[in-house]
């Protein structure tokens, strides 16, 4: 069993899965797993549109201030004069007018709303980074529910075969009879493990379903890959590094940081004067016509936008103190993932080595098996080395989903696969 689960994928183990209708569909591997979830997710999706409402933003930022027309006619006479011509000394007027903003103000709120796009994009990658390890650790334990399962089946077939070994020995007369029947209890423990398996293989295929927004059938949707882990991995000082340079949320908080010094700009230039410039036409009655300009200039004496410029000025510093808070952050990630994914590596090389747990304990099971069958051994000591064969190939997987696990955390808390 161990070589299977080290040599094998896990969607070679699938034959002892629920049924055959299981097999219909092909298992999906982590990167088409990976491609559907980033293609259905409604999490995700949804964050995409705060990106393009994002970018629709900077449309309305580096619009130009709409002109102003006046139409008016004035000095009109219905009740005076000669009502038979009210309009006989009318005074028609048409005006423009435009505001002319100054210092850059319209080219710094688009930069600002390009800046708070960049920001979105950076965000919608942390959502990203946070989902996918979600959907990593469903993949792993349902990888690991598969191959609990398997070694439940194997160890209940194994259980079978040494069961009919021995009604032949009790034909025989070579154990008694409560030696038989203490052999035949002790099935119901390996097929209880089978049905939990069952039940806790679909289980995990339910929520890698659900994190996938698919309504497959759990009997026709399965996954595969391998279930194993790797004894080299990188420095902490590499993942640190990595992480440093790859960490969205990291990200985010430095564009923060540039995003308010430019609005900072923008309150310094929304403090300045900006100027109205206009023209209108007329006609003194009867027929002279006129053009003129004028100039419309605010006294600003007690608005300057000093709160704006005050409180864009605090947004810098804050801006800064959150970068820094993510940036303890992202090491303390990085290296609590490192250190959990070095201990479950150091638990798992005792059991892969040549002469390790799992051979071990496989070694005992066998020349128990052998010695019992020739009244050479107690039957508790048999019992107690096909227990013990079993738990020890449950803790393997266990340990196996732990690292699995872990490794994905590692690459959340990097920010990228470092670990495949």
């Amino acid at each position: 069993m161990r070589r299977l689960i080290r040599h094998l994928p896990i969607g070679l183990l699938v034959g002892v899965c629920l049924n055959s209708g299981a097999f219909a569909q092909t298992a999906l591997t982590w990167q088409q797993v990976k491609d559907k979830f980033e293609a259905a997710n409604p999490n995700l999706r949804a964050g995409q549109l705060n990106i393009q409402e994002s970018k629709a933003q900077e449309i309305t930022a580096y619009l130009r201030p709409n002109p102003n027309l006046t139409a008016g006619l004035d000095q009109l006479q219905p009740f005076n004069g000669n009502p038979y011509r009210p309009f006989a000394y009318a005074f028609p007027l048409l005006a423009f007018d435009y505001l002319h903003e100054r210092q850059h103000k319209r080219e710094l709120r688009l930069e600002s709303a390009q800046k708070g796009t960049a920001i979105a994009e950076s965000q919608q990658l942390d959502l990203e980074r946070t989902l996918l390890f979600n959907l990593r650790s469903a993949f792993v334990l349902t990888l690991q529910a598969k191959a609990l399962l398997a070694s439940a089946k194997e160890n209940l077939d194994y259980f079978e075969k040494e069961l009919s070994i021995n009604r032949e020995r009790f034909k025989a007369g070579d154990i008694a009879r409560v030696d038989l029947d203490r052999l035949a209890l002790q099935r119901a423990q390996y097929e209880s493990d089978y049905q939990t398996a069952i039940v806790n293989a679909r289980t995990a295929k339910i929520t890698l379903l659900t994190l996938l927004n698919q309504r497959t059938p759990v009997d026709q949707f399965d996954v595969t890959g391998p279930f194993e882990f790797k004894e080299q991995v990188m420095t902490l000082e590499e993942f640190r590094a990595a992480a440093l340079a790859t960490r969205p949320d990291l990200k985010a908080a430095i564009e923060t940081i540039d995003k308010a010094g430019t609005d900072h700009k923008l309150a310094v230039a929304n403090g300045s004067t900006d100027p109205t410039f206009g023209v209108d036409f007329g006609r003194n009655p009867p027929l002279t016509i006129y053009m003129g300009v004028s100039v419309n200039i605010p006294l600003r004496v007690f608005d300057k936008n000093q709160g704006e410029k005050e409180r864009t000025q605090i947004d810098i510093a804050h801006a800064e103190r959150q970068k820094d808070a993510a940036a303890a952050q992202v090491f303390s990630d990085v290296d609590s993932a490192y250190y959990t994914l070095v201990s479950s590596v150091n638990l798992l090389r005792p059991y892969r080595s040549a002469d390790g747990y799992l051979e071990t304990a496989s070694r005992i099971r066998d020349t128990m098996s052998f010695a019992y069958q020739r009244g050479q051994a107690a039957l508790v000591d048999y019992l107690d080395a096909q227990r013990d064969y079993r738990a020890t190939e449950v803790a393997y997987i266990n340990l196996v989903g732990s690292y699995l696990t872990a490794a994905g955390q590692l690459n959340m808390a990097v920010g990228r696969e470092v670990i495949e």
